[in-house]
């Protein structure tokens, strides 16, 4: 591990127990005296990640937010319940699922990681007021902005006019490999097998914080769990909530087997919250195939995580705030001075947008993934799983043209074996293993 990732870890670790209730008052001391008097001392860094990492560290709240399956699904009052899917319309709704979640993908692309106020300014500076379409490519790029982000040719191809295509994201990528674990391995895939496939099939270089972590235990012959918690400050961040909504296609109507075949993906690299988030995704998203109301699919992926958990107390309280105030740049200020602690990568703040998205957007595809990115943070990946829900939802008929035709039915991928695949056909192949599923039940 490179100085510069040692440095990373120490602080994000000592955050994380924070957040997790631990007393860390002599970390940040330590902390302190690192970036004051040793800031470029690569032993005394490592010998505080060494220290970090001694083994002897159990998170406080471990019973309240616990990381074992069986443990999750023991505290959950009332499962959400299996709901009856309209098999014709399965294929429409599976279709806007799929351009649901890259359309939300592509527009929050080009903002990654920003606040929300930067890209309050890029709209300002661009003569737009709302977010109506992807954003353009101003030429020359106004200079009060950052914009050298946009120089990557992989972002800027998500500009209007420069869509041909909708390119490679870790969002996209994967949402893909999900579907490839299911057509593989069937309903039984284990979280071994996703380990091997994601060396079979992933590069290293596009996996990133818990992910890399993880990848990293793989290859050095760790075997999950200790792959998630090894060494990983990162493990309660949104890489797994992002790679959630295979497992909510391929299980429509069923949220509670959703959330319980996302746990198995999940659990390779996160814990407790990072956990939860891919597992309320996935069960929201299932829902979503058989629900008219927003708030309704939200509480159903609600049902499927503990109750006493962080996350699930900001889900509830964003629900709460958006029958509060009557905008939802009203109830963004309110969640923000609640949540805006966590780190812009993080499972929570960006799930409370997510839930902001779908309760504003009114059912209205555009307004929805547009409130989801204009919420700043993790941009692509709320947008993608905003616009899953919103897709699943209305169906790829009641997508407007404008947010689908210029992907010309093809996306980029890093999956290897999937680079330049018809959007149309991914969906055709997850009706197939959601009718795989359902014949698999009906005969156990």
């Amino acid at each position: 591990m490179q100085f510069h990732e040692i440095r990373d870890h120490v602080r994000q670790e000592i955050q994380q127990r924070a957040e997790e209730g631990a007393e860390v008052s002599a970390w940040r001391d330590r902390l302190k005296d690192l970036d004051e008097n040793h800031p470029d001392d690569e032993s005394a860094w490592r010998s505080a990640f060494d220290g970090l990492y001694d083994g002897s560290y159990v998170a406080p709240n471990a019973d309240a937010e616990p990381s074992s399956l069986d443990a999750i699904l023991a505290l959950l009052p009332e499962p959400a319940a299996d709901l009856p899917v309209a098999e014709t319309d399965i294929a429409d709704r599976m279709l806007g699922a799929w351009l649901g979640r890259i359309a939300g993908c592509v527009l929050g692309k080009p903002v990654e990681g920003r606040p929300r106020n930067y890209v309050d300014l890029y709209l300002s500076l661009v003569g737009e007021t709302e977010l109506t379409d992807y954003f353009p490519m101003p030429d020359p790029f106004p200079e009060q902005l950052d914009g050298t982000w946009l120089t990557n040719p992989n972002i800027s191809g998500c500009t209007r006019p420069n869509i041909r295509i909708a390119e490679r994201d870790d969002d996209i990528d994967y949402a893909i490999i999900g579907l490839h674990y299911i057509e593989k391995y069937g309903p039984g895939f284990t979280t071994e097998n996703v380990a091997q496939e994601w060396q079979t099939l992933l590069p290293f270089g596009q996996v990133f914080t818990a992910e890399r972590v993880a990848y990293r235990n793989i290859v050095n012959g760790l075997e999950p769990p200790l792959t998630a918690t090894y060494r990983n400050p990162f493990r309660e961040w949104i890489g797994a909530q992002i790679r959630a909504d295979a497992f909510g296609y391929v299980n429509a109507g069923r949220p509670l087997d959703a959330a319980k075949i996302a746990y198995r993906d999940a659990s390779l690299s996160h814990t407790a919250n990072g956990i939860y988030g891919e597992m309320w995704a996935a069960a929201m998203i299932a829902s979503a195939f058989s629900l008219d109301d927003p708030r309704a699919a939200i509480e159903a992926g609600l049902a499927c995580i503990p109750p006493s958990s962080r996350l699930a107390s900001a889900i509830r309280g964003a629900l709460d705030w958006c029958v509060e105030y009557p905008i939802w740049q009203e109830c963004w200020e309110r969640a923000q001075a609640e949540y805006g602690h966590y780190h812009w990568v993080h499972t929570i703040n960006n799930a409370v947008w997510v839930v902001l998205a779908l309760m504003y957007g009114q059912k209205d595809f555009g307004k929805t993934i547009s409130i989801a990115v204009r919420c700043g943070n993790d941009t692509d990946c709320n947008g993608a799983t905003a616009g899953s829900v919103i897709g699943a939802m209305l169906g790829a008929r009641a997508i407007p043209d404008k947010w689908t035709r210029d992907f010309n039915n093809t996306v980029r991928s890093y999956v290897m074996g999937f680079d330049n695949s018809r959007i149309t056909d991914l969906a055709e192949r997850t009706v197939k293993q959601y009718r795989r599923l359902r014949k698999h039940d009906a005969k156990a």
